[in-house]
């Protein structure tokens, strides 16, 4: 009996008495939350006329955070360095002996740079390499100079600024030698490089990238 009385309605029949079938209105209801918990920043109105226009994916929101811009620290000048006296070596460390493991180094990171010092190696070749590689640790001499006074000077390079060599000689004294109007020679296993210091005003991180005359000059 109840089967005769009750009964749902057909499609049919909810179209011609205009009447929405209840599982109908549960799934606007969920589509009108999912749309707000979606895009809550758009109204109701908003939504219905995007969504009438073009087909849209729904994503899930997540608030993006603005990133926090770093700040670089700023590194010391070249006022704040001399200053501090970062550079200066103390005078108990003023020592030649100190220093010779300094200069093995540096002997076997040439002999690495040239693949070897051979006998039969071009001399110009070897010039060339030296002239771009890290010159601390290496034992260097005045040859030529303006200056009487700086000739014959011979030792283990310690510091090399865009100017000036500073060399710990044999006698334990530190000299600060100019680069301007010297000529300096550095030798390896009987190989003798010559640098004209007039020419080689440079720091020794920028000689990696400087290109040198195949022929040098004998301008001081």
């Amino acid at each position: 009996m109840n089967s005769v009385i009750y009964h749902a309605f057909s499609q049919k029949d909810a179209k011609e008495f205009d009447i929405q079938h209840p599982g109908t209105q549960r799934a606007e209801a969920f589509v009108r939350a999912f749309l707000k918990r979606s895009m809550p920043r758009m109204s109701r109105q908003a939504q219905e006329d995007h969504l009438q226009r073009k087909a849209v994916v729904l994503e899930y929101f997540t608030h993006r955070k603005q990133k926090e811009k770093k700040k670089k620290s700023k590194g010391l000048s070249a006022k704040q360095r001399r200053e501090l006296r970062l550079f200066d070596i103390n005078p108990e460390q003023q020592r030649y002996s100190l220093f010779l493991p300094l200069h093995e180094l540096w002997k076997q990171y040439i002999r690495d740079l040239c693949n070897g010092l051979k006998p039969d190696m071009q001399p110009q070749m070897i010039q060339a390499k030296l002239l771009k590689a890290d010159l601390h640790g290496a034992i260097v001499s005045v040859t030529k100079s303006k200056c009487p006074s700086y000739v014959g000077i011979t030792g283990i390079l310690l510091q090399e600024t865009k100017h000036i060599f500073k060399i710990i000689t044999k006698e334990d004294r530190l000299k600060v030698i100019p680069k301007l109007n010297c000529v300096f020679t550095v030798e390896i296993d009987g190989f003798i490089s010559y640098i004209y210091g007039s020419k080689f005003q440079l720091r020794s991180s920028e000689r990696s990238a400087k290109k040198f005359k195949a022929k040098g000059t004998i301008d001081l």
